[in-house]
């Protein structure tokens, strides 16, 4: 079925571009505008001679000979007969062609246009003083081509090259450049530079069936690089495929300038569906005033027997010119009344394409260079009075000086000049091919490539403009190897897979990677955490106990309800000392711990607020010594009483020690040692203000940091011996007679006071924050209450509510 196929189109190659003959249109356009103007050249009359290369190398190399013999004759280097005046040579279209051409013209240095690709001879340098190039430098379509890219993330591409040296040369430069830019190739296949496809049926079916196994490809970009006789060859591919019922192709092409969306008269009905949304770079064209009036006017009398018209008309309207005997077919007559315009936009267009543009651009620069020699001509005929220097005299190399230093403005309003390579000082137009269901298309300008500007901005795309293969509901397409990682995900390679080929794996803990595709999740800064997705770092916020917050209000109030307490007791007894209640229980201590059971519950309000540097030195130290202070006087309470005791016994000499001064020196004793302990923490290793960043994941606890732990348990197990010794003394003393037995009253507070600092420690160990400063003021007023209710409770019930009780006589008889 593919050797039917490619009978039906086997004579490719004897068929002309129709198309390109505006090539030629352009170029006598922009003759008649000149020769059109008797100011510009004066008595001086512009002729061109147009010659078909065929795609020969012999064809062409001979042509360009034919130009410098006589007319009509092949002698090259002889003056004989008439003699044609050769002032430059346009062409060719291919880089190959323009190579044949400078190869022979280089050595008489006639100045050369190439209105196409010139890769083949860029690199030639003797070749290139005497070629002047209308296009801007092929190196920059490849920057643009990375730009645009990188553009849309597009990083999974196929890429198509026509087989010759030109597309090695491409391949050589584009693959490494993409590889360094994070893009990599799917596939790359080669186009047949040729059109004999009867005598190329294998190279045919080759590629046919490269391309039919990468149709489902993932790659939804495919770049092509390739000149007119290789993209002949993928269109015909292209021509095929709905004959072996595969699905179209629904692709996003990219095109470099060489290629103008030309077909041969036979694919005057092919669907042009394929490369709609497509996006090339062209040549900066504009539209010179009347060229359209100029097509209109074309018709195969217009030039009778001269540029090929004959065949083009033949070619463009299918039709026969002459009689059909000689054309040995069916064909309908040519009238010669056909208009351009009825062709279909596939095989000729009536606005001036970017080759076109850039053989019109050429003709002016000859054109304003011959112009610059007549000036200077007649400035040194004016200076060298009798001397005549003809015009006619003028050699094509001496047009060199003045086209490298040649600027003007073409009628079009575009600014032509040429740099020191011989280049045109010209960016590239970003092109949409937009295509219609009448097989018509439009050319939409979104973008400008401009390699004057900064690295970096050289692309300027309108994304807005562009219109999309209708396969992707005008949605930017996709064209990876894989789905983008998300956000809160980096990327992993697969093994034995190019690096575009890659796995997505959740950032770990503490981690965030906020862009689509990162190489590696980032750690958010310490005042900062990860959100739940792991994309975005959110600033921590200050944890404190704080007076505004719930926990700390109650706290708060409980520590103020309590000190309010003690000091009603406190009145209560200095109001009723003189009663003998009051009197039993020793007066000083009972003063001295309701003193220090009120500042045990006031300095729990060191813990509440923001911790300073204040707070952090007071906090520990004043609750200790507090608190020693509140144990040292139980303590004193205890000795007295098993003193008083045993100095009942007869013959006791333990009588000389009762009294208050025993007590009080119990008191200073232990509370100084206390004292001592701070005093040694607070010079060697003092509390400082600390930020605790990473206990809690989004907060910044602000904490006082007890900076010699050692000391600080110290003083916690200095309290605990004095709690213990408290609770042993008492213990034994609990049945002793005792004024409304305060002993017994001693035991249970004691025994409350050590259960609550027994669960403190490890309630306080295991907890961080804010959640540790509750716990300690929760122990500090649990056991302060329980001191003071354990005591003070019952002696409060009789002095306030059974005062009857609070007698000596009943003191007696209780004891």
């Amino acid at each position: 079925m593919v050797k039917k196929a490619l009978n039906s189109i086997n004579n490719f190659h004897y068929r002309s571009i129709p198309k390109n003959y505006q090539h030629n249109l352009a170029l006598a356009f922009a003759v008649q505008e000149i020769n059109g103007n008797p100011n510009f050249l004066p008595n001086i009359t512009l002729g061109f001679h147009v010659i078909n290369s065929y795609l020969s190398a012999r064809l062409t190399s001979k042509a360009t000979l034919s130009l410098l013999s006589s007319q009509h004759q092949f002698l090259p280097n002889f003056k004989c007969g008439t003699q044609s005046n050769l002032v430059a040579v346009i062409g060719g279209l291919s880089s190959q062609i323009s190579a044949y051409i400078a190869t022979t013209g280089a050595i008489y240095k006639v100045p050369q246009f190439t209105y196409g690709s010139f890769s083949s001879v860029q690199e030639n340098k003797l070749l290139l003083p005497s070629m002047y190039r209308m296009v801007p430098n092929e190196a920059t379509q490849y920057t643009g081509v990375v730009r645009l890219f990188h553009h849309f993330r597009w990083t999974w591409i196929a890429l198509f090259a026509q087989e010759d040296d030109s597309g090695d040369r491409f391949v050589e430069v584009l693959v490494p450049m993409l590889s360094e830019n994070g893009i990599c190739v799917d596939f790359a296949a080669r186009l047949p530079t040729q059109t004999y496809i009867a005598n190329e049926a294998d190279d045919f079916v080759r590629q046919f069936e490269f391309m039919s196994a990468h149709f489902e490809s993932k790659a939804n970009v495919w770049f092509v690089y390739g000149e007119g006789s290789s993209m002949l060859s993928l269109l015909t591919l292209l021509c095929v495929v709905p004959f072996f019922s595969f699905p179209p192709v629904q692709k996003v092409w990219i095109v470099t300038c060489h290629w103008d969306f030309a077909s041969v008269s036979l694919q005057r009905e092919w669907d042009v569906e394929t490369f709609h949304g497509a996006l090339s770079f062209a040549v900066h064209s504009n539209q010179p005033p009347g060229f359209n009036r100029f097509l209109q006017s074309v018709s195969p009398s217009w030039a009778k027997g001269g540029a090929f018209i004959d065949n083009f008309w033949e070619e463009a309207f299918s039709c026969a010119l002459g009689t059909p005997t000689v054309h040995g077919d069916s064909k309908e007559m040519c009238t010669g009344e056909e208009q351009l315009d009825s062709i279909p936009v596939v095989l000729f267009e009536m606005s001036m394409t970017g080759h076109s543009y850039n053989v019109y651009n050429a003709v002016y620069a000859v054109a304003h260079a011959l112009r610059a020699i007549f000036i200077s001509i007649a400035k040194r005929r004016r200076m060298e009075e009798g001397r005549h220097l003809e015009f006619n005299n003028v050699q094509a190399w001496q047009l060199h000086h003045f086209l490298r230093n040649i600027q003007f403005n073409n009628s079009a309003g575009d600014p032509v000049c040429f740099d020191e390579n011989g280049e045109l000082s010209v960016g590239f137009d970003v092109t949409n091919w937009v295509t219609f269901p009448n097989g018509s298309f439009a050319r939409v300008k979104v973008g400008r490539l401009d390699p004057r500007d900064p690295p970096g901005n050289e692309l300027t795309l309108h994304d807005d403009q562009i219109v999309w293969h209708r396969s992707f509901n005008q949605v930017v397409p996709l064209s990876v190897c894989n789905e983008h990682c998300q956000p809160g995900y980096s990327k992993k390679k697969k093994e034995e897979e190019t690096f575009c080929c890659y796995d997505c794996v959740p950032c770990p803990e503490r981690t965030i990677s906020q862009d689509e595709d990162m190489d590696a999740c980032v750690k958010c800064p310490q005042d900062q955490y990860a959100n739940n997705k792991q994309d975005l770092c959110i600033p921590k916020v200050l944890s404190f106990l704080s007076y505004k917050e719930q926990l700390g209000i109650i706290l708060a109030s409980l520590a103020i309800s309590f000190s309010l307490i003690t000091a009603l007791v406190l009145g209560i007894f200095i109001k009723h000392q003189e009663t003998p209640i009051v009197k039993a229980n020793n007066r000083s201590l009972t003063y001295i711990l309701l003193i220090s059971l009120l500042l045990c519950f006031l300095c729990s309000l060191l813990f509440i607020g923001r911790p300073s540097q204040v707070t952090c030195l007071l906090r520990q130290t004043a609750f200790g010594f507090i608190f020693s202070l509140a144990l040292s006087s139980l303590l004193g309470k205890t000795i007295t009483v098993v003193l008083a005791f045993m100095a009942t016994k007869p013959g006791s000499r333990i009588r000389k020690w009762i009294g208050n001064r025993m007590a009080i020196l119990v008191v200073l004793f232990c509370s100084f040692l206390q004292a001592g302990i701070c005093a040694l923490w607070l010079s060697t290793s003092p509390p400082f203000h600390d930020v605790d960043m990473h206990s809690s994941t989004g907060e910044i606890i602000l904490q006082c940091n007890e900076g010699s732990a050692t000391m600080f348990y110290c003083v916690l197990g200095y309290m605990g011996f004095l709690a213990s010794a408290t609770f042993t003394v008492a213990f034994f003393a609990r049945k002793l007679p005792d004024s409304f037995n305060e002993a017994k009253f001693i035991t249970f507070s004691m025994l409350v006071f050590c259960s609550v600092w027994a669960s403190f420690l490890p309630t306080y160990l295991s907890t961080k924050g804010k959640s540790m400063v509750a716990v300690e003021i929760f122990s500090i007023l649990a056991s302060s209450a329980g001191l003071l209710g354990c005591i003070f409770s019952p002696k409060c019930y009789i002095i306030i509510l059974r005062p009857e009780l609070n007698t000596r006589d009943q003191l007696i008889r209780r004891n």
